[in-house]
Formats: structure tokens, sequence, C-alpha cells
């Protein structure tokens, strides 16, 4: 059984270990970047197999417009059980229907994203992070 927390205090160890068992390619030899991270979004979505952390979904919203999502990610020991489905949807009933949820999808993710009824789009811009 899996047990999903809203706003549960997540070590950076766990979510650099979890970033790594997830294949994400995240800054997790960093871990007070991770930290970080963490300590600045707004909304966090875990999940947990007993006491182990399996899934994260981290976001940052207004609550009323707009939410980014900026890291979905599951063990790929747990991957195929709807567990990265039930995070988005948490995530979703969290900022409600007056928000759009916009994401950058990692290139081996592309196909994922449209089977939760993300829609693509062709009109984003980024400057890219230096390091």
């Amino acid at each position: 059984m899996i047990d999903y927390r809203l706003h549960t205090p997540l070590p950076a160890a766990d979510i650099a270990r979890l970033f790594d068992a997830s294949g994400i390619k995240r800054p997790t030899g960093d871990l007070s970047r991770i930290a970080r991270m963490f300590a600045n979004a707004n909304l966090v979505v875990s999940a947990w197999s007993g006491e182990q952390l399996v899934g994260v979904c981290r976001a940052l919203t207004d609550f009323s417009y707009c939410c980014y999502l900026s890291d979905l990610a599951v063990d790929r020991a747990f991957q195929h059980r709807g567990i990265g489905r039930e995070l988005v949807a948490r995530v979703q009933a969290a900022v409600g229907d007056e928000v759009s949820i916009v994401l950058l999808s990692a290139p081996g993710a592309m196909d994922y994203y449209p089977r939760l009824g993300f829609e693509k789009l062709d009109n984003g811009f980024v400057l890219r992070r230096q390091r």
C-alpha cells in the first residue's frame, strides 16, 4: 500500500536517493542544493511505502492561476503502479481547477505526460541555468 503525504518534511539525502533510483537527472551530489530546492517549494506531495520514500512531486504555485511542476520522480522499483499519476492528481486537487499546471519534460518522459492529460505546447521559452 502506498501512503501519500502533503508537505511532509523530506531529508535531502532521502530525496537524492529517490532521484537516483528514479533516473531523473538532478544535482544529487549537492545535498545543500537539494535541500534548498525543497525548502523553497510551496507544494510537495510525497509517496511512501512504509517508511521508504518512493515518489515525490515538487511544485511552485500561486494557488490562483499557475503551478509549475518542477519534479515528478518515482523509484524505478515502484514505477508502473500509478504512483506518478496519483502524485499529479494530488497536486491538481491542491491547486484547484482555476490553476494551470505547466512543466518541462525530460526527453525520455515526453510520451508519459500526455497520458496524464497534459497537452504539448509550442509557445514556451527558457533561459537555461549555468550550472
